[in-house]
This record gives structure tokens, sequence and C-alpha cells, in this order.
């Protein structure tokens, strides 16, 4: 919806007005936190998910991690840049690299390095399908040294540290280290982490300690109340000065973390209602990557038909619905067979890459200290 609304806004359309501004903001302004709370999910998945792999973080294999994520990551992030180095060959407006940024080979070069974001802080934003890249970047970033930490601090109380360091330089990283660059304080790595950490942070608390009901849905109520502050009250907290310091994202992400700890401790599961909702976060990835396309092809039709303002909602809900069908689509079609195949031809095995453990609950193990 964020990324809609850019193409609305950039085209002068005042569809938001007559809008309570708070309302508008939590509709279509909230891209930022919504990539600040999927950066908390991540952090979350990718530590649970090592330690039901390998028992411990310590016992993290480095060349058994980087190969399961080059399966996951690489495929469709290869295909995407394939195609969008074809479309800005033939020229299609949407999707040409500006020489001001660099041109085409310096954005290339800039995706298979995962630092968009840094490019894009010193030579201005770059096409839609290429800027969404700047999340990648932060994010691989973190885990191409996050297994290395584990192996060497052994993901103990240095480890734990060292996750609480990212989370406190957040803030600085998304206001004073980004030196009034507008895009840096959206797009920096120490800004994004902050999440990725606490999401860290969550999976090994929850590795160590069971927590009672009662204090699970205590935890859970906070979190939503944090993440209700957060997306229907962000004028107030910028109001506060909160947003000025870097602490609005905070508030996001340790919401996030304990909606998390609450709902993973718990077991809960949603209502078969919220399958479409669950099914776009199972494709996240596909449906992040891909969605661009879909917000230009719709929003041109949108143009073609004279930008009528009671279409607007139409083009809102047809893009949401169609990105989530391409994701999918992209998925069975692509993304999961490569990922399949790569992870079988690196010998995805108990002895070679440790097979996720299922005969026990991580979450339910107290003795696993790491």
């Amino acid at each position: 919806m964020n990324h809609v609304n850019m193409r609305l806004f950039l085209a002068k359309l005042p569809y938001t007005q007559g809008l309570p501004v708070q309302l508008a903001s939590s509709l279509v302004w909230n891209g930022q936190r919504g990539v600040q709370m999927f950066f908390a999910i991540s952090g979350f998945l990718i530590t649970s998910t090592s330690l039901r792999r390998w028992d411990s973080l310590r016992k993290v294999s480095l060349r058994d991690f980087y190969v399961l994520r080059f399966a996951r990551i690489a495929p469709l992030l290869l295909l995407l840049l394939a195609v969008l180095t074809l479309l800005h060959i033939l020229d299609l407006g949407d999707f040409v690299v500006p020489a001001r940024t660099g041109g085409l080979g310096r954005a290339f070069v800039a995706a298979l390095t995962f630092h968009i974001n840094v490019l894009e802080a010193h030579r201005g934003y770059l096409p839609g399908s290429w800027d969404v890249l700047w999340s990648l970047s932060v994010e691989e970033v973190f885990y191409l040294g996050f297994p290395a930490a584990c192996r060497l601090l052994g993901g103990g109380k240095l480890f734990i540290a060292v996750l609480i360091a990212f989370v406190m330089l957040g803030p600085f990283g998304r206001t004073v280290l980004a030196r009034g660059n507008e895009v840096w304080q959206e797009y920096s790595y120490l800004g994004g982490m902050d999440a990725i950490a606490l999401g860290c942070l969550t999976a090994i608390a929850l590795a160590r300690f069971r927590m009672h009901d009662a204090v699970a849905h205590i935890i859970g109520g906070l979190g939503a109340a944090l993440l209700i502050v957060s997306l229907c009250f962000s004028r107030q907290l910028e109001a506060w000065g909160l947003e000025r310091i870097g602490v609005d994202m905070s508030i996001t992400a340790v919401g996030t973390c304990m909606v998390i700890a609450a709902t993973a401790q718990s077991g809960w599961r949603s209502s078969a209602l919220l399958n479409p909702l669950k099914a776009l976060g199972e494709r996240s990835y596909e449906v992040y990557l891909t969605h661009m396309f879909v917000v230009f092809s719709l929003f041109g039709l949108f143009v073609i038909a004279g930008k009528p303002p009671a279409a607007v909602p139409i083009l809102f809900i047809s893009t949401i619905l169609a990105a989530g069908f391409l994701g999918e689509w992209v998925a069975r079609c692509y993304s999961e067979p490569m990922n399949r195949l790569l992870r079988s031809y690196w010998g995805e095995n108990p002895s070679r890459i440790g097979a996720v453990i299922d005969d026990r609950s991580f979450l339910a193990t107290d003795n696993q200290t790491d």
C-alpha cells in the first residue's frame, strides 16, 4: 500500500483529502514500520531454525548456513536482476537506471554485493524494482556475519552482548550516524539490524526459558499495545519527538518481538479466516521482490483510465491481490523448486546439512542454553 501510495503521491492525486491525517498515515505511509516488523520476524526465524537445525548456536556450520541462505535467496534475486537488466536495455521508463546513480552496471554490482542502500544514500533513489533491494542488503549483511559470530562467541553471554549492542545502536543509526541524510535515516545497516538482533534475542530467550501462560498473555497484550501505538498513533509519537531520536522504530520492533514471544510460546494458531494473510507471509520474499511489477502495471492502467479518484480503492485492493498471486506463482514455479534443487545438490541431510530437528521442541527445552 505504501508503494501504490507513492505512485499516487508523485502523480499529485490528492486522494487522501478529507481523511484524518493519522488514518491516512496508518494506511499508506507505514511501509518503513512494516519492514522493521519483517526484520524482527526474520531474526527470530533464522535463529530459531538454526537452534533446531544444529541444536546449539556454537555448532552452526558456516558452510551449510551460507548454502541454505544462497539456495533460498539467490535464485529469485538473480532472476530479478536478469529481468531488470533486460527492461533497462529495452528502455522501459519505470525500469531505467538513471546515469546519476551510476547506471545499470553500478546498480547490478550493488545488488549482488548487498549495498543498494549505500548506493542510494550517495546517489539518490533507484527505480522502484531496484529500490526494494535496500532491505535485502541490510538483512543479508547481518547474516553474512551471523554464523561466524555464533561459532566464535559460542552463542553465550558475549554473543548476547553483541546483539544487545546492535539494539542500542539502532536509534543512533537512524539519527546521529545518518548525519542528516534522509535516505540513510531509513536505509542504514544499523537502523535495521537492531530489529533483526531483537528477533535473534527473542529466539534465544525462548530456547532458554519457558514462560507461564499468564505471563505470555501479558507480554502478548503489551506487545500488541505497542504495535497499535506505533502503527495507529505514529503522528503522536512524532509530536513527542520519538522519531527525532530514532526510538519510534525501536518501539515497533520491541512490540513485534513481544507478540512473537507470546504466540510462539503458547503455540497459538490463527483462524482459517486469516489464511490469506498467512499465505502472504509465507511468500513474503517472492511478493516483496516482484510486487513492483504489479504496482507499475496496474498504476499504468489507472493512468490510462484517466486516474479516476473513485477507482483508487480498487487500485489498492487489486494490487494487493495480484501481488499475492504473482508471489505464489513465482514461489511454486521457480524459487521453491530451485531452493529444493540446490539444497538436494549440496546434500541437505543430517550428515551434511543438518536437517531441522523435528522430534524435540526447542521452545520447551530448558537445558538448551546455547
